[in-house]
This record gives structure tokens, C-alpha cells and sequence, in this order.
């Protein structure tokens, strides 16, 4: 699913925000559809590693090709994707498809309510139809390079469990279709009131949700011996993580990819490590990687990501408000959403135009798509420090292990060591693993008596 995500009103948005954001992985690419390459962010909170002759993230030359061409497949697939799924809006308004099955909805019952909930329904189904030939594409290029494992089979039922999903949110849209119509004027500000709350239990809810798709079970159960080492890295960053909420997630039976996690608050907070992490890279390097996912947690990157989409998303809301107006008084007439209107009614009010206000929120989604990830990239950055700074005393080597950590995550996702900068801008929520893997093998605050920049020693 490219881009169904991006369309569902509020809700959808602030998630992605959201996801996009605070709790965002370890990993370098999380799927093969999105670029992965981050960008390093400007003013860090560290200092930036000096030049080095030689890369500290390398591929072997065979690898290296393939990385190049999943790159470009990858950069493909995420702005073809998003283009097509504006354009999907776009033909369902111009082409008057919205207003037309408005039309067929409204002889099958009279009840609005009903009306609402198929006509969404249907929409729903359409916009999942049309990405699905992306996401076959995305799926075959995953299976070609080695990165995804899952079969043809499970995949198709992932992706029905996945329309059921999306389906949930009919009543999303049904109440925020029904505040434009009625307050047609303050509607955003409205919406972003119901934003929040909703925003806070996606956080909540999320782990709840996981096991639909993958298989979860206590890290404890399958890795006493690991779990022993990680607590004392829990010990040393003060989390207080008990190891029943350290789970270890199945993800070999759907990909060779490396990744750990925090996802969660509150009750539901708990950290993830994939069973390819834990069963493929040196132990050590499992420990940066869980360091990395408490530094989400101490420096609280969840509820200050909440936060920092709230406020963003109350100018984005007003903003879209007034683009969605300008262009329903356009185009309404030619687009059919004055048909069937009470007289006096906004545009946006009706079914075919609330598809208008999706399309500004999925266009809006899209040329915001940098401000996120740059946030993104700086709570990244932070975490990398963190996590080195927190396996200082408990590995050998922290510096080594970092590096050697960012390589086998380079290497398991084929990420290019040099990516584009441009790419890196728009489209990478992590810094780059050639940026990761160069600053961890500098930093070292604990040289000639200095301190870190969250632990003393």
C-alpha cells in the first residue's frame, strides 16, 4: 500500500507524521519501496566526524552494482508512486467518477450515513486497486535482490488484511466529512481538534495492531543469554524496560533485512529487535542497535514527535482549507460536486467534494514530505549518539561496533554508499548509513578526559 496511507483525512496524516518521525527505526530501509538514504542534519547536536580518506561504509563491488539499481528502482517507485496516487484523486474528481458514484449511492438508500459508509467503502477499494500493480513491482524487485523472502501467497494475504485495515477507516472519513458539512467554514480547526486524541491512541494503539502482520514473541523466550546483556544496557540508560516488553518479531519469514524498533507509549511502549538482527549480526552490535531504540525512549522522541505534529498540523490543516475552497469554487461546478447540493451547501461537504479535500491533504502530505523527514533525520541522529554512548562501558569497542553495526544494515538493505543529496532531502528519514557509519567511527567525547553528551563516562 504506496499511497492509500496518505489519503485517509487527518488520522492518516498526523500517523504518518508520526511514524515518520519519533519511531522511526534502526534500520536504514525499512522496504524496498522507500528511499532510504538520509541526509546528516544540519545543526546536530554533535560534533560532525571529520574527513576521512578511506569510506567507513563499503560494499563489495558485485553488491555495490546491485545497490545502484535498486537505488534508482527505489526512487522510482517512491515519487512514481506518490505522483500516481495523486493523479488516481485527480481522475476520480476530473473525470467525475466521485460525483457519478455519489449519484449510485444515493439511489441504493436514502439513509446519508449509509450513503457515506458505502460511498467511502468504495473509494477505499478503488485507491487499493490502483496501487496494487506498484506493490506487485515493489514485491518482485524485493524478491529479485535478496532483500524479501515472503512468497507470492503470503504476501496476497497481507494485502487483504491489509484492505481490511484500511477499511476501518469509513468511519474516520464519515466524521470528518461530516464536520466540513457542518461547520463549513472553521471545519480545519475542528479537525485538528479531533486530530489529537486520534494521533495519540494510532501511537498507543500501534503494537496492538503489529500482530496482524507479523509474528511476536518474548525475546527471552528464544535468547536468555542475550536478553541478560541487554539488561545491562538498561541499567545503564535507566529505562527501566522489563524484558517482557523486549519482543522479538519473526521478520525472516518475510525478509533477510536487518531492523530494530520502539514503537508505543505508555502501556503498549515496548522495543522490537527482528530475529534477523539477533541471529545474524554479532551480539555486541544487537546491543547498539537496542541502545539506539532506548535513546527514543529516554529522550522521550515519541511524545516530543506528538507534539511537534500537532502544532505543524494546525497550519497545514488551515492551509489546506483554504487551497481545498479556492479549488472547489474552480472546479466544483465542471467536477460535479455542486450536484445534489442543498442550496446554500459548501462544495466540500458533499462526498465527491470531500475527495477533493483527501487529494490537497495527500498533496500537501507529499510537498511536506521533507519537513518530516528532516525532523525525522535529526531524532535519528540523536538516537545514533545515544546508543554509542550508552554500549560505552559494555562492549569492548563502541566505535567498532557502531561501524560494524551500520555495515551489516548497509549491506543486508543494499543501500548505496554515496546517495544522492537531493534524494537524501526529500525522501530519507534516516541519515545516511555512509554518514551513520563515518560519525560513529569518529565520535569518541571520552578522548584526551572529555564527556559524552548524555553520559559522563
Amino acid at each position: 500500500m504506496l499511497f492509500t496511507h496518505r489519503i485517509l483525512p487527518a488520522l492518516a496524516l498526523a500517523c504518518a507524521l508520526i511514524t515518520s518521525a519519533p519511531v522511526a527505526s534502526a534500520s536504514v530501509a525499512p522496504r524496498i519501496a522507500s528511499a532510504a538514504h538520509a541526509a546528516p542534519v544540519a545543526g546536530a547536536l554533535v560534533q560532525q566526524p571529520a574527513q576521512s580518506p578511506q569510506a567507513a561504509y563499503t560494499l563489495p563491488p558485485e553488491k555495490l552494482a546491485k545497490a545502484i539499481a535498486l537505488g534508482r528502482i527505489r526512487t522510482i517507485l517512491h515519487f512514481g508512486g506518490s505522483i500516481w496516487g495523486l493523479a488516481v484523486l485527480w481522475l476520480l474528481l476530473a473525470g467525475r467518477i466521485a460525483a457519478r458514484l455519489q449519484e449510485r449511492v444515493a439511489r441504493v438508500t436514502h439513509r446519508r450515513w449509509l450513503q457515506g459508509a458505502l460511498f467511502f467503502a468504495v473509494l477505499l477499494v478503488l485507491l487499493e486497486l490502483a496501487d496494487l500493480p506498484l506493490g506487485i513491482y515493489a514485491h518482485h524487485v524485493s524478491l529479485s535482490y535478496g532483500i524479501g523472502v515472503q512468497g507470492w501467497p503470503g504476501w496476497l494475504l497481507d494485502q487483504a488484511k491489509g484492505l481490511a485495515f484500511t477499511l476501518g477507516g469509513v468511519p474516520f472519513l464519515l466524521l470528518f466529512n461530516w464536520i466540513v458539512r457542518v461547520s463549513p467554514r472553521r471545519y480545519w480547526r475542528w479537525a485538528w481538534l479531533v486530530t489529537l486524541p486520534l494521533m495519540v491512541l494510532s501511537a498507543l494503539g500501534e503494537p496492538l495492531l503489529e500482530p496482524i502482520f507479523n509474528k511476536f514473541e518474548p525475546l527471552s523466550r528464544s535468547n536468555p543469554a542475550l536478553v541478560a546483556r541487554l539488561e545491562k544496557v538498561v541499567a545503564r540508560t535507566g529505562t527501566r524496560i522489563p524484558p517482557e516488553r523486549i519482543f522479538l518479531m519473526k521478520a525472516s519469514l518475510k525478509t533477510n533485512g536487518l531492523n530494530a524498533y520502539v514503537t508505543g507509549i505508555g502501556a503498549t511502549k515496548r522495543i522490537v529487535v527482528w530475529d534477523t538482527s539477533a541471529g545474524r549480526i554479532p551480539d555486541d552490535e544487537v546491543l547498539f542497535l537496542f541502545a539506539h531504540e532506548s535513546g527514543h525512549y529516554v529522550l522521550r522522541h515519541i511524545p516530543k514527535g506528538l507534539a511537534v505534529s500537532a502544532v505543524f498540523l494546525f497550519f497545514l490543516y488551515w492551509a489546506c482549507a483554504r487551497l481545498a475552497d479556492w479549488m472547489a469554487l474552480r472546479f466544483g461546478p465542471r467536477w460535479g460536486l455542486f450536484d445534489g447540493l442543498e442550496e446554500g451547501r459548501s462544495a466540500l461537504s458533499s462526498r465527491a467534494g470531500f475527495v477533493l479535500l483527501l487529494f490537497i491533504v495527500s498533496l500537501a502530505g507529499f510537498a511536506m514530505e521533507p519537513v518530516g523527514n528532516a525532523f525525522s533525520r535529526y531524532i535519528e541522529h540523536q538516537a545514533d549518539v545515544y546508543g554509542q554512548e550508552a554500549i560505552h562501558s559494555v562492549v569492548v569497542d563502541p566505535q567498532k561496533t557502531a561501524v560494524s553495526a551500520f555495515n551489516h544494515l548497509g549491506e543486508a538493505w543494499l543501500e548505496e554508499p554515496n546517495p544522492n543529496p537531493f534524494l537524501e532531502f526529500w525522501t530519507d528519514s534516516h541519515p545516511s548509513t555512509q554518514y551513520r557509519a563515518t560519525f560513529a567511527a569518529h565520535y569518541d567525547p571520552w578522548a584526551n578526559g572529555g564527556r559524552g553528551e548524555y553520559f559522563e563516562k
